[in-house]
């Protein structure tokens, strides 16, 4: 049976772990430590008050961190206490899955795309290029489960760099990055299936990942090859007083 969104948010949390994590009340609190927003934002399960509120927003802002939410579905609630305290939208994204099975058919040309783990400097490099820098490495490395680098060459030329780890089942992939020069000419498809081929040889049934809405070329990219989305979910960031 196809994960639903909640599934995907477990998922989400263990292939890309922050630093620690401590309930305080109904919040979660995370600590980032620099790896941005998916590791740094609390999450709230059940009712919230306003005085837990001021206990998390005081217990981020220990840890050096601006206040920031992950708003998941069933959060209209806390969205809503959240928007009245003066937090803007950021980043909205979209959660897609499919089948590993159906991204496995297709042979992929040979020395084009690679899985390696530890990353070779040249993906850290690649990474760097596209903002993803030593603090997003360091929650690759924190991963416990199954994980791997991947690894893109086009016309001879380190083209890019993702990561995909597993979880219950689901591999899931982080920090897909292409080489500005090398794109538009299908190198994130190629390292999405190269990414389902290494999912199937954990015996994953599914492959997920998480892609901002603004970005159209990748939501469009996952929409054909056959990805659905099963969900969203946003942040709310503390304005400056």
């Amino acid at each position: 049976m196809r994960p639903d969104i909640h599934t995907l948010y477990a998922v989400t949390e263990a292939t890309w772990p922050p630093a620690a994590r401590r309930a305080l009340g109904p919040v979660t609190i995370r600590d980032g430590q620099g790896g941005g927003k998916r590791v740094s934002a609390a999450t709230v399960v059940g009712a919230v008050t306003e005085a837990d509120l001021d206990r998390a927003e005081a217990a981020m802002r220990h840890l050096g961190q601006v206040p920031l939410f992950q708003l998941r579905e069933g959060d209209a609630a806390l969205d809503a206490m959240l928007a009245a305290r003066g937090y803007r939208t950021v980043d909205p994204v979209n959660l897609h899955v499919a089948p590993v099975a159906a991204l496995t058919g297709e042979r992929l040309p040979r020395v084009t795309t690679f899985t390696v783990w530890e990353p070779l400097e040249i993906m850290r490099d690649i990474w760097a290029e596209g903002g993803i820098g030593p603090a997003r490495v360091a929650v690759m490395e924190r991963v416990t489960g199954p994980k791997t680098g991947l690894f893109g060459r086009l016309k001879d030329q380190p083209a890019a760099a993702g990561f995909v780890a597993l979880h219950d089942g689901i591999a899931m992939v982080h920090a897909l990055e292409v080489r500005a020069r090398h794109r538009r000419a299908g190198m994130g498809r190629l390292m999405m299936r190269q990414a389902a081929q290494w999912a199937a040889g954990q015996d994953a049934r599914y492959l997920a990942v998480i892609c901002t809405q603004a970005n159209d070329g990748a939501n469009g990219l996952y929409s054909a090859m056959g990805f659905s989305c099963i969900g969203t979910y946003h942040y709310r960031q503390k304005e400056a007083p």
